[in-house]
Order: C-alpha cells, then structure tokens, then sequence
C-alpha cells in the first residue's frame, strides 16, 4: 500500500504497491478536493457507495477517460451501465470479489438512504492491509462484528451530522471497529 489521499467530503484515492489506482466516491467537483477532474489521468478500480450525487460524483466521466472497473450494488450498476460506464460489477451486501489482481473488496452495510439498491460501506483487503470506507451511514451496532472479524488497519469514517453520525456517534463507532488509525 502506498497512499491513501482524502479527495475532500466522502471520496478517497488508493494507490496500491503495485500502482492500481482506486477511487471511493469520487467526487471530485466537491469544494474541499486538492484535485481537479482533469488531473485524474489513470483509475483501475472505482467504488460506489451509494447513488446520491456527492458520491456518484464524476464516476462517469472518469470511467470514460481511464475505463475503469465500477463496483458498487447491482441497480447503481444499472444505472451506470446506462450513463455509458462500460464495466460495472454488481455485488450486494456480504459479499467479496476481487475486481483486479491483489485487491479483495467485501461489501458491507451502512445505514442511509439511496434512490437506486441500498447505500454501502466497503472493506477492501489491499497488500495485507484492511481498509473500511463506512460510506455514508450512521452508527449500527455490527460494527462491532466488523471489528471482531476483520482486523481492521484504517477506517474512513464520515462525521458530519444532520446526514451521517455525529462525532458523538463516530467515536462510539471507533471502539466498535477497533482499527489502528481513522
């Protein structure tokens, strides 16, 4: 694992020892992004917690420019399939794939809304290493399950209010997870 780069609000870069590029929630017309659309040159795999616009973000566009793998629920698929993304993976919660050599990606649940299949977080197992995106989601008490099955190492948490867990909530979620950094 080489980086892991917040992309401002939800979306996150990953890049593997192996230079895969992975993109969670990629939205990166958000205000708070270091990084503008066009300097995304090169994406293999892209994650899509849920379908609202600030996480869906500029999936298309990207898919388009570097044909990236899309793995998100199957009717978010769907929809994607028809916005023109050419190679989209449908997978539900509970489930593990892996999408491209040496990265395993386990859908999780998350508490949200999503106008397209039910909002996600995800674990992805990356060169010995766990990562947890929660998504967008407020606190559940399988959290705890999470931390007691997978030996979590980071954990991207959102904590916003009003949409997600407070930091009350969040910090609560922290010793349900038990992960080594947030």
């Amino acid at each position: 694992l080489k980086m892991i780069r917040w992309l401002g609000h939800s979306a996150f870069e990953i890049t593997t020892s192996n230079d895969k590029s992975i993109l969670i929630d990629p939205w990166i017309d958000n205000p708070s992004s270091p990084i503008r659309l066009d300097d995304i040159s090169k994406a293999d795999l892209v994650l899509v917690t849920h379908d609202h616009f600030d996480h869906v973000g500029n999936t298309v566009d990207i898919c388009k420019r570097t044909n990236a793998v899309v793995v998100t629920n199957p009717e978010t698929a769907n929809k994607l399939s028809r916005s023109g993304v050419k190679k989209v993976i449908g997978m539900n919660i509970g489930g593990s794939i892996e999408p491209m050599d040496g990265v395993k990606v386990t859908m999780v649940q998350a508490f949200h809304s999503s106008e397209s299949g039910c909002p996600a977080g995800f674990l992805l197992h990356i060169d010995g290493k766990i990562i947890y995106h929660a998504g967008d989601t407020g606190i559940f008490s399988s959290m705890e399950l999470l931390g007691d099955l997978y030996d979590i190492d980071v954990a991207l948490i959102p904590i916003g209010s009003v949409f997600t867990m407070d930091p009350y909530q969040a910090a609560k979620s922290l010793r349900l997870l038990k992960p080594d950094v947030v």
